[in-house]
């Protein structure tokens, strides 16, 4: 995806912010993919799409002193972030302490894979390693979020009584633009499992859950419209005047009465 530069989204604190949200939300499928992982505590990890490290303290969380994580990303905004965040919370569960895994953060400049990864990870950023070449025994997982499939529940409940969901709706749809626009597709999670099938990978297992709707979900809704306004209004995706619109409504939705606006699909393989 060398025409894509940069993160599609926000690369400032108040991204880091919106992502560690994410975070919070993809938790326990970023756990469940890690389980899927089997990760040894000496394991080379490779991360792919870092961000500012709030996965790379999970996968941190399950590597020893030998254990060695790689975190690649395309934006130095985030990268730069990366270290200083996954580092804060690095350690072991069983033990209590820090457990002196080594942690490099790369930028990601070209296409290419750093070789010699017992297992690599990828969350949210559009599959990238499927075509690189993988050693043999390779783990690989990602996990890819699904803004379309939760549109159909959420059109029928507001044809039925609940009218005041359409931002929900709003929200999702122009997420899905923004890819578009970027000529990224937002389907790539829904037909991961069978394409890396094709490409030959073995052992694939996939799953789809929803991520819970709450309080932060709407914060994160709120600062995706803050982050992007100015690209949206360019690709004529939405006005200023509508996002300031749709940022009223979902302010006055009740947190804790809203169905799942969005999912994640997981995919686990070996190479």
């Amino acid at each position: 995806m060398s025409h894509i530069k940069g993160y599609i989204l926000g690369d400032s604190p108040d991204a880091a912010r919106r992502l560690a949200i994410q975070d919070a939300h993809f938790g326990d499928t970023s756990e469940a993919l890690l389980d899927d992982l089997a990760l040894k505590p000496d394991d080379r990890v490779v991360e792919l799409g870092c961000g500012p490290g709030s996965f790379s303290r999970r996968i941190l969380a399950r590597l020893g002193p030998g254990g060695k994580l790689v975190a690649i990303d395309a934006s130095e905004g985030l990268l730069k972030q990366a270290p200083r965040r996954a580092r804060r919370s690095a350690f072991r569960a069983d033990a209590g302490r820090h457990h002196n895994a080594r942690l490099v953060a790369r930028r990601r400049r070209r296409a290419g894979w750093p070789g010699g990864a017992a297992s690599c990870a990828d969350r949210g950023v559009f599959a990238w390693p499927i075509a690189c070449p993988l050693e043999a025994g390779t783990r690989v997982g990602f996990i890819e979020p699904d803004f379309r499939t939760p549109l159909a529940r959420l059109a029928h409940l507001q044809a039925t009584g609940r009218p005041e969901l359409a931002p929900l709706g709003v929200w999702a749809v122009a997420i899905n633009n923004l890819y578009l626009a970027n000529r990224i597709s937002p389907d790539v999670g829904a037909t991961l499992a069978q394409t890396l099938k094709t490409a030959g990978y073995t052992n694939v297992r996939g799953d789809w859950s929803e991520c819970r709707s709450d309080g932060m979900m709407i914060e994160n809704m709120l600062m995706f419209y803050d982050e992007v306004r100015d690209r949206l209004a360019m690709l004529g995706v939405m006005t200023a005047d509508e996002i300031a619109e749709q940022q009223r409504l979902l302010r006055a939705l009740d947190p804790g009465k809203l169905p799942a606006a969005w999912g994640i699909f997981r995919v686990a393989c070996d190479a």
